[in-house]
Protein backbone atom coordinates (compact mmCIF):
# COMPACT_ATOMS: atom_id res chain seq x y z
CA UNK A 1 0.00 0.00 0.00
CA UNK A 2 2.70 2.36 1.09
CA UNK A 3 4.57 1.58 -2.56
CA UNK A 4 1.53 2.76 -4.33
CA UNK A 5 0.50 5.67 -2.36
CA UNK A 6 4.72 6.43 -2.82
CA UNK A 7 4.50 5.46 -6.66
CA UNK A 8 1.11 5.87 -7.91
CA UNK A 9 2.03 5.83 -11.55
CA UNK A 10 2.57 2.03 -10.55
CA UNK A 11 -1.46 1.91 -9.48
CA UNK A 12 -2.14 3.79 -12.96
CA UNK A 13 -0.15 1.20 -14.65
CA UNK A 14 -1.95 -2.00 -13.09
CA UNK A 15 -5.00 -0.50 -14.14
CA UNK A 16 -4.09 0.42 -17.86
CA UNK A 17 -2.59 -3.19 -17.63
CA UNK A 18 -6.33 -4.46 -16.49
CA UNK A 19 -8.20 -2.52 -19.05
CA UNK A 20 -6.29 -3.71 -22.12
CA UNK A 21 -6.64 -7.45 -21.03
CA UNK A 22 -10.25 -7.44 -20.59
CA UNK A 23 -10.78 -5.11 -24.01
CA UNK A 24 -8.48 -7.82 -25.43
CA UNK A 25 -10.51 -11.26 -24.09
CA UNK A 26 -13.84 -8.68 -25.00
CA UNK A 27 -12.47 -8.59 -28.58
CA UNK A 28 -11.30 -12.21 -28.75
CA UNK A 29 -15.00 -12.78 -27.43
CA UNK A 30 -16.90 -11.13 -29.80
CA UNK A 31 -14.51 -12.33 -32.82
CA UNK A 32 -15.84 -16.14 -31.89
CA UNK A 33 -19.18 -15.32 -32.64
CA UNK A 34 -20.82 -17.29 -30.23
CA UNK A 35 -24.16 -18.17 -29.00
CA UNK A 36 -25.87 -15.05 -27.59
CA UNK A 37 -26.67 -16.57 -23.98
CA UNK A 38 -22.58 -17.66 -23.94
CA UNK A 39 -21.39 -14.13 -25.29
CA UNK A 40 -23.30 -12.11 -22.91
CA UNK A 41 -22.47 -14.66 -19.77
CA UNK A 42 -18.56 -13.81 -20.46
CA UNK A 43 -19.16 -10.16 -21.42
CA UNK A 44 -20.90 -9.97 -17.75
CA UNK A 45 -18.26 -11.87 -16.01
CA UNK A 46 -15.46 -9.76 -17.65
CA UNK A 47 -16.92 -6.29 -17.01
CA UNK A 48 -18.33 -7.27 -13.75
CA UNK A 49 -15.74 -8.92 -11.86
CA UNK A 50 -12.60 -8.48 -14.10
CA UNK A 51 -10.25 -9.84 -11.42
CA UNK A 52 -11.80 -13.19 -11.91
CA UNK A 53 -13.84 -12.75 -15.35
CA UNK A 54 -10.51 -12.02 -17.51
CA UNK A 55 -8.18 -15.17 -16.04
CA UNK A 56 -11.26 -17.44 -16.49
CA UNK A 57 -12.09 -16.56 -20.22
CA UNK A 58 -8.33 -16.67 -21.05
CA UNK A 59 -8.11 -20.14 -19.30
CA UNK A 60 -10.79 -21.87 -20.60
CA UNK A 61 -12.90 -19.62 -22.78
CA UNK A 62 -11.99 -20.09 -26.04
CA UNK A 63 -13.75 -22.23 -28.34
CA UNK A 64 -12.11 -22.28 -32.03
CA UNK A 65 -8.14 -23.06 -32.51
CA UNK A 66 -7.49 -21.46 -36.14
CA UNK A 67 -4.61 -23.15 -36.82
CA UNK A 68 -5.77 -26.38 -35.96
CA UNK A 69 -9.01 -25.99 -38.17
CA UNK A 70 -6.83 -25.19 -40.87
CA UNK A 71 -4.60 -28.03 -40.68
CA UNK A 72 -7.46 -30.66 -40.30
CA UNK A 73 -9.30 -29.12 -42.80
CA UNK A 74 -12.84 -30.77 -44.18
CA UNK A 75 -11.19 -34.04 -41.89
CA UNK A 76 -12.20 -36.44 -44.81
CA UNK A 77 -9.95 -39.33 -46.40
CA UNK A 78 -6.85 -37.71 -48.16
CA UNK A 79 -5.92 -41.16 -50.16
CA UNK A 80 -5.70 -40.40 -53.73
CA UNK A 81 -8.53 -42.08 -55.09
CA UNK A 82 -9.78 -43.32 -51.88
CA UNK A 83 -13.10 -40.77 -51.89
CA UNK A 84 -16.07 -42.43 -52.20
CA UNK A 85 -18.87 -40.56 -54.64
CA UNK A 86 -21.86 -38.70 -52.31
CA UNK A 87 -24.53 -41.01 -51.74
CA UNK A 88 -28.16 -40.20 -52.93
CA UNK A 89 -29.00 -38.26 -50.15
CA UNK A 90 -26.45 -35.21 -50.88
CA UNK A 91 -29.15 -33.21 -52.67
CA UNK A 92 -31.62 -33.39 -49.90
CA UNK A 93 -32.21 -30.24 -47.36
CA UNK A 94 -30.30 -31.59 -44.33
CA UNK A 95 -27.60 -32.94 -46.09
CA UNK A 96 -26.96 -29.82 -48.06
CA UNK A 97 -26.73 -27.82 -44.92
CA UNK A 98 -24.16 -29.97 -43.42
CA UNK A 99 -22.01 -29.78 -46.81
CA UNK A 100 -22.56 -25.84 -46.97
CA UNK A 101 -21.36 -25.83 -42.78
CA UNK A 102 -17.97 -28.11 -44.15
CA UNK A 103 -18.67 -31.74 -43.72
CA UNK A 104 -18.49 -34.21 -46.50
CA UNK A 105 -21.35 -35.15 -47.92
CA UNK A 106 -23.37 -38.47 -47.16
CA UNK A 107 -21.52 -41.87 -48.85
CA UNK A 108 -22.77 -45.36 -49.33
CA UNK A 109 -21.41 -48.20 -49.25
CA UNK A 110 -21.98 -49.11 -45.40
CA UNK A 111 -23.33 -51.13 -42.48
CA UNK A 112 -24.72 -49.78 -39.22
CA UNK A 113 -25.21 -52.45 -36.57
CA UNK A 114 -26.89 -50.87 -33.27
CA UNK A 115 -25.14 -51.36 -30.03
CA UNK A 116 -28.20 -50.34 -27.65
CA UNK A 117 -26.44 -52.23 -24.39
CA UNK A 118 -23.64 -52.46 -22.34
CA UNK A 119 -23.12 -55.97 -22.22
CA UNK A 120 -23.65 -55.95 -25.78
CA UNK A 121 -21.19 -52.78 -26.51
CA UNK A 122 -18.36 -54.60 -24.52
CA UNK A 123 -18.66 -58.21 -26.69
CA UNK A 124 -18.50 -56.00 -29.47
CA UNK A 125 -15.34 -54.31 -28.90
CA UNK A 126 -13.82 -57.40 -27.19
CA UNK A 127 -15.05 -59.01 -30.08
CA UNK A 128 -13.04 -56.43 -32.46
CA UNK A 129 -10.06 -56.27 -30.81
CA UNK A 130 -9.33 -59.88 -30.89
CA UNK A 131 -9.98 -59.80 -34.81
CA UNK A 132 -7.97 -56.89 -35.55
CA UNK A 133 -5.04 -58.01 -38.33
CA UNK A 134 -2.95 -54.83 -38.13
CA UNK A 135 -4.34 -51.70 -36.19
CA UNK A 136 -6.75 -50.83 -33.05
CA UNK A 137 -7.16 -46.96 -33.04
CA UNK A 138 -9.54 -45.41 -29.95
CA UNK A 139 -9.85 -42.34 -28.56
CA UNK A 140 -12.17 -41.86 -25.52
CA UNK A 141 -12.89 -39.65 -23.05
CA UNK A 142 -13.41 -41.33 -19.79
CA UNK A 143 -11.77 -45.13 -19.43
CA UNK A 144 -12.59 -46.17 -16.28
CA UNK A 145 -10.15 -47.36 -12.96
CA UNK A 146 -12.64 -50.74 -12.62
CA UNK A 147 -12.52 -53.91 -14.12
CA UNK A 148 -13.93 -52.95 -17.39
CA UNK A 149 -11.38 -50.81 -17.88
CA UNK A 150 -8.87 -52.65 -16.52
CA UNK A 151 -10.11 -55.90 -18.50
CA UNK A 152 -9.99 -53.57 -21.87
CA UNK A 153 -6.20 -52.43 -21.14
CA UNK A 154 -5.18 -56.08 -21.13
CA UNK A 155 -6.46 -56.83 -23.75
CA UNK A 156 -5.16 -54.34 -25.67
CA UNK A 157 -1.76 -55.32 -24.17
CA UNK A 158 -1.95 -58.81 -25.56
CA UNK A 159 -2.61 -57.87 -28.93
CA UNK A 160 -0.12 -55.24 -29.03
CA UNK A 161 2.49 -58.05 -28.19
CA UNK A 162 0.94 -59.88 -31.02
CA UNK A 163 2.64 -57.27 -33.26
CA UNK A 164 -0.92 -55.19 -33.49
CA UNK A 165 -0.53 -51.53 -33.74
CA UNK A 166 -2.78 -50.24 -31.02
CA UNK A 167 -3.01 -46.71 -29.95
CA UNK A 168 -5.41 -44.97 -27.29
CA UNK A 169 -6.24 -41.25 -26.97
CA UNK A 170 -7.44 -40.24 -23.61
CA UNK A 171 -8.81 -36.74 -22.59
CA UNK A 172 -6.78 -35.49 -20.26
CA UNK A 173 -9.66 -34.13 -18.39
CA UNK A 174 -11.84 -36.78 -18.25
CA UNK A 175 -9.29 -39.13 -17.49
CA UNK A 176 -7.42 -37.04 -15.07
CA UNK A 177 -7.41 -39.24 -12.58
CA UNK A 178 -6.34 -42.45 -14.27
CA UNK A 179 -2.58 -43.18 -13.08
CA UNK A 180 0.19 -44.19 -15.38
CA UNK A 181 0.41 -46.73 -14.17
CA UNK A 182 -2.65 -48.31 -14.37
CA UNK A 183 -1.88 -48.24 -18.23
CA UNK A 184 2.04 -49.47 -17.87
CA UNK A 185 0.36 -53.22 -19.27
CA UNK A 186 -0.05 -51.56 -22.31
CA UNK A 187 3.03 -49.48 -23.11
CA UNK A 188 4.87 -52.18 -21.65
CA UNK A 189 3.67 -54.20 -24.51
CA UNK A 190 4.33 -51.39 -27.02
CA UNK A 191 1.16 -50.22 -27.40
CA UNK A 192 1.27 -46.27 -27.70
CA UNK A 193 -1.08 -44.06 -25.15
CA UNK A 194 -1.55 -40.02 -26.07
CA UNK A 195 -3.39 -37.77 -23.48
CA UNK A 196 -5.25 -35.33 -25.28
CA UNK A 197 -4.97 -31.69 -24.58
CA UNK A 198 -3.54 -31.48 -21.16
CA UNK A 199 -4.86 -28.80 -19.20
CA UNK A 200 -1.23 -27.67 -17.87
CA UNK A 201 -0.27 -26.98 -21.47
CA UNK A 202 -3.35 -25.25 -22.47
CA UNK A 203 -1.14 -21.72 -23.59
CA UNK A 204 0.45 -23.28 -26.40
CA UNK A 205 -2.01 -25.33 -27.95
CA UNK A 206 -5.68 -23.61 -27.32
CA UNK A 207 -7.93 -23.34 -24.09
CA UNK A 208 -7.98 -25.87 -21.58
CA UNK A 209 -11.68 -25.98 -21.95
CA UNK A 210 -11.90 -27.54 -24.81
CA UNK A 211 -12.02 -31.01 -24.09
CA UNK A 212 -12.03 -34.09 -26.49
CA UNK A 213 -15.68 -35.63 -25.38
CA UNK A 214 -15.19 -38.26 -29.12
CA UNK A 215 -15.48 -41.95 -28.27
CA UNK A 216 -14.36 -43.55 -31.72
CA UNK A 217 -12.90 -47.39 -32.32
CA UNK A 218 -11.50 -48.02 -35.18
CA UNK A 219 -10.14 -51.34 -36.10
CA UNK A 220 -8.06 -51.98 -39.20
CA UNK A 221 -8.66 -48.44 -40.68
CA UNK A 222 -12.48 -50.01 -41.96
CA UNK A 223 -14.32 -50.94 -38.91
CA UNK A 224 -15.30 -48.77 -35.98
CA UNK A 225 -17.63 -48.23 -33.24
CA UNK A 226 -18.88 -44.32 -32.33
CA UNK A 227 -21.67 -43.42 -30.50
CA UNK A 228 -22.00 -42.42 -26.37
CA UNK A 229 -20.15 -45.21 -24.45
CA UNK A 230 -17.40 -44.39 -22.49
CA UNK A 231 -14.63 -47.10 -21.53
CA UNK A 232 -16.06 -47.96 -18.10
CA UNK A 233 -18.39 -50.15 -15.89
CA UNK A 234 -20.81 -47.44 -15.54
CA UNK A 235 -21.14 -47.87 -19.34
CA UNK A 236 -20.24 -51.23 -20.59
CA UNK A 237 -19.03 -54.32 -18.93
CA UNK A 238 -18.88 -58.04 -19.74
CA UNK A 239 -21.80 -59.21 -17.31
CA UNK A 240 -24.79 -57.68 -16.59
CA UNK A 241 -25.18 -54.60 -14.10
CA UNK A 242 -28.56 -53.05 -12.38
CA UNK A 243 -26.82 -49.54 -11.98
CA UNK A 244 -25.51 -49.49 -15.73
CA UNK A 245 -26.33 -46.48 -17.69
CA UNK A 246 -29.11 -46.70 -20.63
CA UNK A 247 -26.31 -45.80 -23.53
CA UNK A 248 -26.16 -46.36 -27.70
CA UNK A 249 -23.27 -46.77 -29.66
CA UNK A 250 -23.11 -48.41 -33.36
CA UNK A 251 -20.67 -50.60 -35.66
CA UNK A 252 -19.89 -48.82 -38.74
CA UNK A 253 -17.74 -50.68 -41.88
CA UNK A 254 -17.19 -49.27 -45.22
CA UNK A 255 -16.12 -46.12 -46.62
CA UNK A 256 -17.99 -43.95 -43.32
CA UNK A 257 -15.28 -45.88 -40.71
CA UNK A 258 -12.50 -44.71 -43.19
CA UNK A 259 -13.78 -41.19 -42.49
CA UNK A 260 -14.23 -42.17 -38.98
CA UNK A 261 -10.62 -43.38 -38.71
CA UNK A 262 -9.29 -39.83 -40.29
CA UNK A 263 -11.07 -38.07 -37.36
CA UNK A 264 -8.59 -40.46 -35.32
CA UNK A 265 -5.37 -39.69 -37.11
CA UNK A 266 -6.44 -36.03 -37.01
CA UNK A 267 -6.72 -35.81 -33.30
CA UNK A 268 -3.33 -38.52 -32.53
CA UNK A 269 -1.56 -35.87 -34.59
CA UNK A 270 -2.60 -33.16 -32.87
CA UNK A 271 -1.95 -34.46 -29.68
CA UNK A 272 1.39 -36.41 -30.28
CA UNK A 273 2.68 -34.28 -32.95
CA UNK A 274 3.40 -37.85 -35.25
CA UNK A 275 2.69 -37.50 -39.01
CA UNK A 276 -0.72 -39.16 -40.50
CA UNK A 277 1.33 -41.48 -42.86
CA UNK A 278 2.00 -43.95 -40.56
CA UNK A 279 -0.85 -44.21 -39.09
CA UNK A 280 -2.69 -44.56 -42.55
CA UNK A 281 -0.48 -47.48 -43.59
CA UNK A 282 -1.94 -50.97 -44.48
CA UNK A 283 -4.85 -49.01 -45.97
CA UNK A 284 -5.32 -49.83 -49.88
CA UNK A 285 -7.32 -47.38 -51.48
CA UNK A 286 -9.52 -49.82 -53.17
CA UNK A 287 -9.97 -51.27 -49.33
CA UNK A 288 -11.29 -47.77 -48.38
CA UNK A 289 -13.49 -47.28 -51.46
CA UNK A 290 -14.67 -51.31 -50.80
CA UNK A 291 -18.48 -51.16 -50.06
CA UNK A 292 -19.70 -53.20 -47.08
CA UNK A 293 -23.39 -52.72 -47.29
CA UNK A 294 -26.55 -50.33 -48.16
CA UNK A 295 -26.36 -48.17 -45.46
CA UNK A 296 -26.01 -44.20 -46.52
CA UNK A 297 -24.21 -42.38 -43.77
CA UNK A 298 -22.87 -38.59 -43.02
CA UNK A 299 -20.16 -38.43 -40.82
CA UNK A 300 -19.76 -35.02 -39.36
CA UNK A 301 -16.28 -33.96 -37.14
CA UNK A 302 -17.83 -30.84 -34.42
CA UNK A 303 -15.59 -28.57 -32.10
CA UNK A 304 -12.57 -26.61 -32.08
CA UNK A 305 -11.00 -28.23 -35.11
CA UNK A 306 -13.89 -27.34 -37.46
CA UNK A 307 -14.36 -23.88 -39.02
CA UNK A 308 -17.87 -23.68 -38.61
CA UNK A 309 -20.58 -25.38 -36.68
CA UNK A 310 -21.81 -28.17 -39.34
CA UNK A 311 -23.55 -30.53 -36.51
CA UNK A 312 -25.17 -27.59 -34.85
CA UNK A 313 -26.30 -26.49 -38.12
CA UNK A 314 -27.62 -30.24 -39.39
CA UNK A 315 -29.82 -30.62 -36.03
CA UNK A 316 -30.80 -26.68 -36.43
CA UNK A 317 -32.10 -28.74 -40.12
CA UNK A 318 -33.28 -31.49 -38.88
CA UNK A 319 -35.73 -30.33 -36.55
CA UNK A 320 -36.57 -27.02 -39.20
CA UNK A 321 -37.02 -29.56 -41.62
CA UNK A 322 -39.62 -31.85 -40.07
CA UNK A 323 -43.03 -32.17 -41.46
CA UNK A 324 -44.49 -34.86 -39.29
CA UNK A 325 -42.52 -36.09 -35.75
CA UNK A 326 -39.19 -35.11 -34.13
CA UNK A 327 -37.77 -37.05 -31.36
CA UNK A 328 -35.02 -35.90 -29.36
CA UNK A 329 -32.83 -38.55 -27.22
CA UNK A 330 -30.47 -36.84 -24.61
CA UNK A 331 -29.01 -37.14 -21.61
CA UNK A 332 -28.37 -32.83 -21.26
CA UNK A 333 -31.21 -30.90 -22.52
CA UNK A 334 -30.13 -27.44 -22.64
CA UNK A 335 -31.08 -26.30 -25.84
CA UNK A 336 -29.90 -22.78 -26.92
CA UNK A 337 -32.75 -20.11 -27.87
CA UNK A 338 -32.69 -21.07 -32.20
CA UNK A 339 -32.73 -24.90 -31.50
CA UNK A 340 -35.60 -24.35 -28.22
CA UNK A 341 -37.60 -21.98 -30.94
CA UNK A 342 -37.37 -23.90 -33.60
CA UNK A 343 -39.01 -27.46 -30.97
CA UNK A 344 -41.11 -25.23 -29.65
CA UNK A 345 -42.49 -24.15 -32.99
CA UNK A 346 -43.11 -27.55 -34.30
CA UNK A 347 -45.08 -28.91 -31.19
CA UNK A 348 -47.37 -25.49 -31.77
CA UNK A 349 -47.33 -26.25 -35.40
CA UNK A 350 -48.91 -29.88 -34.62
CA UNK A 351 -46.14 -31.80 -35.26
CA UNK A 352 -45.34 -35.04 -32.98
CA UNK A 353 -42.82 -33.72 -30.85
CA UNK A 354 -40.69 -36.27 -28.34
CA UNK A 355 -38.15 -35.17 -26.00
CA UNK A 356 -36.67 -38.13 -24.10
CA UNK A 357 -34.05 -37.27 -21.16
CA UNK A 358 -33.38 -39.25 -18.10
CA UNK A 359 -35.78 -39.23 -14.87
CA UNK A 360 -32.70 -39.30 -12.85
CA UNK A 361 -29.53 -36.89 -13.73
CA UNK A 362 -26.16 -37.39 -12.68
CA UNK A 363 -25.52 -33.43 -12.14
CA UNK A 364 -27.67 -31.52 -10.12
CA UNK A 365 -26.67 -28.32 -12.22
CA UNK A 366 -28.01 -29.46 -15.71
CA UNK A 367 -31.05 -31.16 -13.96
CA UNK A 368 -32.08 -27.22 -12.67
CA UNK A 369 -30.97 -26.01 -15.96
CA UNK A 370 -33.19 -28.19 -18.18
CA UNK A 371 -36.37 -27.82 -16.24
CA UNK A 372 -37.82 -24.10 -17.72
CA UNK A 373 -37.30 -26.11 -21.50
CA UNK A 374 -38.92 -29.27 -20.62
CA UNK A 375 -41.65 -27.10 -18.79
CA UNK A 376 -42.14 -24.70 -22.42
CA UNK A 377 -42.22 -27.78 -24.19
CA UNK A 378 -44.82 -29.82 -22.19
CA UNK A 379 -47.07 -26.37 -22.43
CA UNK A 380 -46.45 -26.06 -26.07
CA UNK A 381 -47.50 -29.24 -26.47
CA UNK A 382 -44.41 -31.61 -26.97
CA UNK A 383 -44.52 -35.38 -25.19
CA UNK A 384 -41.61 -35.14 -22.64
CA UNK A 385 -40.82 -38.04 -21.41
CA UNK A 386 -38.37 -39.16 -18.68
CA UNK A 387 -36.36 -42.45 -18.77
CA UNK A 388 -35.62 -44.62 -15.55
CA UNK A 389 -34.67 -46.27 -13.94
CA UNK A 390 -30.89 -45.20 -13.91
CA UNK A 391 -29.43 -42.83 -15.45
CA UNK A 392 -29.97 -42.40 -19.41
CA UNK A 393 -26.54 -41.07 -21.36
CA UNK A 394 -27.81 -42.36 -25.02
CA UNK A 395 -28.03 -39.32 -27.53
CA UNK A 396 -30.55 -39.10 -30.65
CA UNK A 397 -32.25 -37.32 -33.13
CA UNK A 398 -35.03 -38.94 -35.20
CA UNK A 399 -37.31 -36.80 -38.13
CA UNK A 400 -39.90 -37.77 -40.16
CA UNK A 401 -38.55 -41.94 -39.65
CA UNK A 402 -36.47 -40.69 -42.74
CA UNK A 403 -33.25 -39.12 -40.66
CA UNK A 404 -31.74 -39.87 -37.86
CA UNK A 405 -28.83 -38.54 -36.27
CA UNK A 406 -26.54 -40.02 -33.02
CA UNK A 407 -22.66 -39.46 -32.50
CA UNK A 408 -21.04 -37.99 -29.03
CA UNK A 409 -22.55 -34.79 -28.59
CA UNK A 410 -25.14 -33.92 -26.16
CA UNK A 411 -28.02 -30.96 -26.91
CA UNK A 412 -26.03 -28.25 -24.62
CA UNK A 413 -23.87 -25.83 -24.71
CA UNK A 414 -20.60 -27.18 -24.30
CA UNK A 415 -21.39 -30.38 -27.11
CA UNK A 416 -22.06 -28.47 -29.35
CA UNK A 417 -20.31 -25.33 -28.96
CA UNK A 418 -17.03 -26.27 -27.31
CA UNK A 419 -16.11 -29.80 -26.98
CA UNK A 420 -14.53 -31.84 -29.91
CA UNK A 421 -17.35 -33.98 -31.28
CA UNK A 422 -18.58 -36.66 -33.61
CA UNK A 423 -21.80 -37.12 -35.17
CA UNK A 424 -23.24 -39.89 -38.48
CA UNK A 425 -25.92 -38.56 -40.27
CA UNK A 426 -28.28 -41.76 -41.26
CA UNK A 427 -29.69 -41.20 -44.11
CA UNK A 428 -30.93 -44.61 -45.38
CA UNK A 429 -34.34 -45.93 -44.52
CA UNK A 430 -33.85 -49.36 -43.06
CA UNK A 431 -31.36 -48.13 -40.55
CA UNK A 432 -33.69 -45.33 -39.60
CA UNK A 433 -36.18 -47.74 -38.93
CA UNK A 434 -33.54 -49.20 -36.56
CA UNK A 435 -33.10 -46.13 -34.87
CA UNK A 436 -37.07 -45.67 -34.10
CA UNK A 437 -37.10 -48.91 -32.96
CA UNK A 438 -34.28 -48.24 -30.36
CA UNK A 439 -36.14 -45.03 -29.59
CA UNK A 440 -39.04 -46.73 -29.10
CA UNK A 441 -37.78 -49.25 -26.67
CA UNK A 442 -36.15 -46.31 -24.48
CA UNK A 443 -39.97 -44.65 -24.37
CA UNK A 444 -41.70 -48.28 -23.23
CA UNK A 445 -38.96 -47.04 -20.35
CA UNK A 446 -40.06 -43.93 -19.55
CA UNK A 447 -42.62 -41.93 -17.63
CA UNK A 448 -44.57 -38.63 -18.66
CA UNK A 449 -42.96 -35.52 -17.41
CA UNK A 450 -45.07 -33.59 -15.13
CA UNK A 451 -44.60 -29.89 -14.17
CA UNK A 452 -43.73 -28.74 -10.58
CA UNK A 453 -46.49 -27.21 -8.83
CA UNK A 454 -45.71 -24.25 -7.13
CA UNK A 455 -44.45 -24.87 -3.36
CA UNK A 456 -43.70 -22.83 -0.79
CA UNK A 457 -40.14 -22.56 -1.89
CA UNK A 458 -41.35 -21.66 -5.49
CA UNK A 459 -39.26 -18.16 -5.69
CA UNK A 460 -36.14 -20.11 -4.30
CA UNK A 461 -36.98 -22.97 -7.17
CA UNK A 462 -36.81 -20.53 -9.85
CA UNK A 463 -34.09 -18.54 -8.38
CA UNK A 464 -31.82 -21.60 -8.36
CA UNK A 465 -33.23 -22.62 -12.05
CA UNK A 466 -32.45 -18.57 -13.34
CA UNK A 467 -29.10 -18.97 -12.02
CA UNK A 468 -28.35 -22.83 -13.51
CA UNK A 469 -29.66 -20.89 -16.75
CA UNK A 470 -27.23 -18.32 -16.72
CA UNK A 471 -24.11 -20.58 -16.09
CA UNK A 472 -25.33 -23.12 -18.99
CA UNK A 473 -23.28 -21.44 -21.71
CA UNK A 474 -20.44 -21.87 -19.24
CA UNK A 475 -20.88 -25.54 -18.31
Amino acid sequence: MNNLLEHPWLGLLSAACGVVLALLAVARLLAEKRQPGNTLAWLLAIVLVPWLGVPLFLLIGGRKIERLARAKGALRPVLPGAVPPAGRSAGRPVAQTVVSAGAPPPIGGNTLRLLADGQEMFAEMETRIRAARHSIHITTFILGRDDTGRRLVRLLAARAREGVKVRLLLDAVGCMFLSRDFLHPLTRAGGEVAWFMPVLHFATRGSANLRNHRKIAVFDHCAAIVGGHNLARNYLGPQPWRRRWHDFSAVVTGPAAVQLHEIFVADWGFATGQPPAALRAGLAADEARAEHGDAELQVVASGPDVPGDPLYEGILAMVQEAQESVTVITPYFIPDEVLMRSLVTKARAGRRVTVLVPAKPDHLLTELARRHALRELHAAGAEVRLVGPGMMHSKGLITDDRIALFGSANLDPRSLFLNFEVGVFVHSRAEVRAMRAWADGLRAQSQPFRPERPRGFAPLRELAEDVARLLAPLL
